[in-house]
């Protein structure tokens, strides 16, 4: 339990703070931060801030598909844009393209690594996934069908909106997967519980 509670107080921070990378670097954005930014052009409120609104609507959202949040769910909302708006606040522009395309990469790399820090610790869906998960459910799609047609939907708004879509929207549309995959390998704490136990060597080292 210690364990699982140090991922996620460590995995949401570093998630948001993943993402304000990638806002610094200014080649483009995942959906959802496409549609806070969006949002925030035009309400003068703070991505992070927005980010945070955002994950609560969408948890409203939950009611009629049945899902029930847990505890990662309510630190999520609270604590992901809060990350991402104070990141912000703290890094300063960036001077130039190769360090714009490193904190894009970094970005990504640590969203994946965060990923697989709060879904490995099992206290609960973030609010966008809670929503892939609850349409799968309650209308019968896949979870694919869901997702795409979640975040396609997602990022036209947020584009009309003015958010930035770019070459690095798709970057982060294909290095994230292998990224959380990677991550939860390592850090999934129910893969580690149900994990057989290794044989005692014979000799100790």
């Amino acid at each position: 339990m210690l364990r699982r509670i140090v991922q996620l107080l460590i995995g949401l921070p570093l998630y948001g703070a993943g993402v304000a990378l990638t806002v610094e670097a200014g080649f483009g954005l995942d959906p959802w931060t496409v549609l806070a930014q969006g949002v925030s052009l035009h309400t003068g409120i703070g991505v992070g801030w927005v980010t945070n609104l955002i994950g609560l609507v969408v948890m409203l959202i939950w009611i009629p598909l049945r899902e029930r949040p847990g505890a990662g769910t309510l630190l999520n909302i609270a604590i992901v844009g809060t990350s991402l708006q104070l990141t912000l606040d703290a890094v300063p522009p960036l001077p130039g393209v190769a360090w714009r395309i490193g904190a894009l990469l970094a970005g990504i790399a640590l969203v994946g690594l965060a990923s697989g820090l709060y879904i490995g610790a099992r206290f609960g869906p973030g609010p966008r996934d809670g929503l892939m998960t609850g349409l799968h459910r309650r209308l019968g799609w896949p979870v694919w069908r869901a997702r795409v047609t979640v975040e396609l939907t997602v990022l036209a708004l947020g584009w009309l909106l003015g958010g930035s879509v770019g070459w690095g929207t798709v970057a982060f549309a294909v290095l994230i997967g292998p990224s959380v995959d990677l991550a939860l390998r390592l850090l999934d704490t129910r893969r580690r519980a149900d994990a057989p136990s290794p044989t005692p060597p014979a000799v100790a080292a």
